[in-house]
């Protein structure tokens, strides 16, 4: 357990890091082809993973019955979500690809009732309708051009992504776990780190990239930083810090993300991109606190 001081600071550091990992992706997608990115950051992730656990004495097979889980997260978050968007970060702003990307709370809290009999609440509901609205505003045909074939492709895949992260979380939530999730993390990256290895051979063969600093150094923050590190992180503080103070936390991730975006990537903060985003964080967080309530 860390003190609330240290959890806090971490916690940071973890927003920080997965705020990054969007513009980043967005740079190397021009380089490096979506597959072998995510391909290279799962063995990445992988290795530094391994190497932590293994230093802590909590490194160990996965058990049997949390087969689903693994499945699930591997398949569906790190292979399908992180794919599909980084698909669509080639065609889209970053800043525009995080806000459609971080709608999956309200895709969770539509489906959860149905599926998981979970019940919605009324705070709950104006929540995801305010999220709702948010991405109406993102993708009202003033502010976006429907006739562009690129911009309908990228937002296509990003929101095909934020599902699958949905469904990911539907799994979890339904899922009786054995082990910790940070046990089963090594077994995960390495299962999607083989899934999209074979699958990028596969489509786009040995990977052809100018294997300079600049590409090297920001697979590695991706791999190393945004995701084995950070889940580690995020494991450590999800067991010194309330639940919903994590959960509310999480949402200034698309905020950083922006802003990110907006100081290296040079993209501007337009008035729509601001609304959307304001309501489709704000309803996550009406949504999150209705529920804990």
């Amino acid at each position: 357990m860390l003190t609330r001081r240290a959890a806090f600071a971490l916690f940071g550091t973890v927003v920080l890091a997965w705020g990054c990992n969007w513009p980043v992706t967005k740079i190397l997608v021009a380089t490096v082809p979506p597959l072998w990115i995510t391909a290279l950051r799962c063995w990445i992730a992988f290795a530094a993973l391994v190497a932590i656990l293994g230093a802590t004495g909590r490194l160990s097979l996965p058990p049997r019955g949390d087969a689903p889980v693994i499945l699930g997260v591997a398949l569906l978050h790190m292979v399908a979500f992180s794919t599909l968007t980084a698909a669509g970060l080639a065609y889209l702003p970053a800043g525009k690809a995080i806000v459609l990307g971080y709608t999956t709370p309200l895709w969770v809290a539509l489906a959860a009732p149905v599926i998981l009999g979970e019940r919605l609440t009324r705070g709950s509901a104006i929540g995801v309708a305010t999220g709702l609205a948010g991405l109406a505003v993102l993708l009202n045909p003033f502010a976006f051009d429907w006739t562009a074939r690129d911009t309908l492709i990228g937002c296509a895949l990003v929101l095909a992504a934020s599902l699958c992260w949905a469904a990911n979380i539907l799994v979890g939530r339904a899922h009786r776990w054995i082990a910790p999730p940070l046990q089963l993390l090594p077994w995960q990256t390495a299962l999607a780190g083989t899934v999209l290895t074979l699958a990028a051979l596969l489509r786009e063969g040995p990977p052809h990239v100018d294997w300079n600093g600049g590409t090297i150094g920001l697979l590695a923050f991706s791999g190393l930083v945004g995701t084995g590190l950070a889940y580690w992180a995020m494991s450590m503080v999800t067991r010194s810090l309330p639940a919903l103070a994590t959960a509310l936390g999480v949402t200034a991730t698309p905020i950083v993300g922006i802003a990110i975006a907006m100081t290296v990537l040079g993209e501007p903060l337009d008035g729509t991109l601001a609304v959307a985003a304001v309501l489709v964080v704000g309803g996550i967080v009406a949504s999150t606190v209705a529920a804990s309530r």
